[in-house]
């Protein structure tokens, strides 16, 4: 094979070797285009569920935490709240057999569940309900005070965010072992957020 030859050859591999990489570059923003899509699919038909739990009110909300724990394999669940109801809502058995009491606030997402409101809970889940795991569930976030004070007493909190995740799909028991003192935020979200 002449020069000529073995230059046009390796022109060729090298042209080749371009549009492949090429293919390959366009390949890969093609699905982080498609992951950045499904991404934000998933934001809003997260906003668009939540738009739905700030639409119910509290009797609606209890029931839907419910279901969610029927969902999550959770057994003997039944909505308990009512006036006087000592803090429970929700009572149920987590598929571990572990007895779950739950104290649900259907605020609206601009609003903030404070200490005062996990102190109160806090004092009757254990004692007058005999809960193994107290669960505090709210549509809104919590502050820092109220996350802190969750921490050092061993409460399980769900806000706004984890309640997102734990509608579409996440289970329960993945909620549990979440360091509330450490995770979410207090920042509360504006009415139009």
């Amino acid at each position: 094979m002449g020069t000529g030859a073995l230059v046009l050859v390796l022109l060729a591999v090298l042209g080749a070797a371009g549009v492949v990489g090429g293919l390959v570059r366009s390949g890969r923003r093609e699905a982080e285009a498609e992951k950045a899509r499904l991404a934000e699919q998933a934001r809003i038909q997260a906003v668009r569920s939540m738009e739905a739990v700030w639409a119910m009110d509290p009797l609606q909300f209890e029931e839907y935490v419910a279901e969610l724990c029927r969902r999550d394999g959770c057994t003997e669940v039944r909505r308990v709240g009512a006036a006087n109801d000592l803090g429970a809502d929700v009572m149920g058995r987590l598929p571990d057999g572990r007895k779950l009491v739950v104290q649900c606030k259907r605020y609206a997402k601009h609003r903030t569940v404070g200490s005062p409101d996990l102190q109160k809970f806090n004092g009757t889940a254990r004692s007058e309900h005999r809960a193994d795991v107290p669960l505090f569930v709210a549509s809104c976030r919590f502050t820092k005070q109220a996350r802190a004070f969750a921490a050092r007493h061993d409460l399980v909190l769900v806000d706004v965010d984890l309640l997102g995740f734990w509608n579409s799909g996440t289970a329960l028991t993945a909620l549990l072992d979440l360091d509330i003192g450490r995770s979410g935020t207090n920042r509360k979200l504006a009415p139009g957020d």
